[in-house]
C-alpha cells in the first residue's frame, strides 16, 4: 500500500509496452515505486521496457500475458496479479489503437476491433480492478483518455467515439467509488510524441511521455482527478464543446 508519505509503491500497468507507461513508471520508480507488473502481448515489447524500468531503479518487474480483447480472462489475469504481490497501489491502463478513420471505413471489423480494444477490454478489466481494489480498502486507476473524445472530429471519430465512451466511464466509475477509498483519474493529453504517432504530424500543443508522467505524478500527490496534457488544452476544449456543429465542421477539417 502507499508508504508514510501516501507514495505509490507498486504499480500495474494495463498495456506494458506502452511508451506513455514507461515514461509514468520512470516517474514513479523516483519517488517510492519499487514493484512493477507489466501486463499485455508478448509482441507488445515489454522485455525492453523492463530493462529500461530495472536500469531506472525498480526493484522487481514482473511481465504478465494480458489480452485487452480476452475479457473473460480479466478476473483471472488482474486477480492473480492481485494475489501474488499484495496489495497493488496504482493500475495505470494506457493500452489503446490509434489506427486511422481511412482505415476504419475501409474495414468495418477493425474499427470493431478499436472499439473492443480502445473502451470495451477497458470497462471489462476496470471493473474487475475496481472490485479487487475493493477488497485491499485503496487504490488508483488511471484511464487514458484523450482530447479527441471531447468532441469527435469527422477524420477521426471512431477513434474519437472510443476515448469518449471510455472518459464517461472513467468519471462514472469514480463517482461510484467515492467515499471507498478507491479513486479514478482520466488523462486527456492531445498529440504524445511516441512510437504510435511516428510519422504523424504533430497537433498544436504536443506533448512528451515525460511530460504526461509529470502531470499524472502531480495528480497523484494533489488529489485531482482530471489530468490534462498539457493542462492549456481545456481552455481551447471548453470553447469546441460548446460550437454550434456547422461552426465545429469547419473548425475541424483536416490540415
Amino acid at each position: 500500500m502507499r508508504d508514510a508519505l501516501g507514495e505509490v509503491q507498486s504499480v500495474l500497468v494495463l498495456g506494458g509496452g506502452s511508451d506513455i507507461g514507461q515514461a509514468v513508471c520512470l516517474r514513479l520508480i523516483q519517488g517510492r515505486c519499487r514493484t512493477v507488473i507489466l501486463a499485455g502481448r508478448p509482441e507488445d515489447g515489454m522485455d525492453a521496457v523492463a530493462q529500461v524500468l530495472l536500469a531506472g531503479g525498480a526493484d522487481k518487474v514482473e511481465i504478465v500475458h494480458w489480452d485487452c480483447t480476452d475479457v473473460d480472462s480479466h478476473p483471472k489475469v488482474i486477480g492473480d496479479v492481485f494475489d501474488q504481490f499484495g496489495d497493488i497501489d496504482l493500475v495505470y491502463a494506457p493500452a489503446g489503437i490509434l489506427g486511422s478513420q481511412e482505415a476504419f471505413e475501409a474495414d468495418p471489423a477493425f474499427a470493431a476491433a478499436a472499439v473492443q480494444i480502445n473502451f470495451a477490454g477497458l470497462v471489462s478489466a476496470s471493473l474487475v480492478v475496481a472490485e479487487r481494489f475493493k477488497a485491499q480498502g485503496h487504490g488508483v486507476l488511471v484511464l487514458m483518455s484523450s482530447v479527441a473524445g471531447l468532441r469527435a472530429r469527422k477524420d477521426n471519430f471512431v477513434y474519437g467515439s472510443t476515448k469518449a465512451g471510455l472518459d464517461a466511464f472513467a468519471q462514472g466509475l469514480g463517482d461510484s467509488l467515492v467515499g471507498t477509498g478507491i479513486k479514478v483519474i482520466v488523462v486527456r493529453p492531445g498529440f504524445v510524441h511516441t512510437k504510435m504517432t511516428t510519422g504523424m504530424k504533430a497537433a498544436p500543443f504536443s506533448t512528451t511521455p515525460e511530460n504526461v508522467a509529470e502531470l499524472l505524478s502531480s495528480a497523484l500527490a494533489n488529489g485531482h482527478e482530471v489530468v490534462w496534457a498539457p493542462p492549456i488544452l481545456k481552455y481551447p476544449f471548453f470553447i469546441f464543446r460548446l460550437l454550434p456543429r456547422a461552426v465545429w465542421r469547419k473548425v475541424s477539417e483536416r490540415g
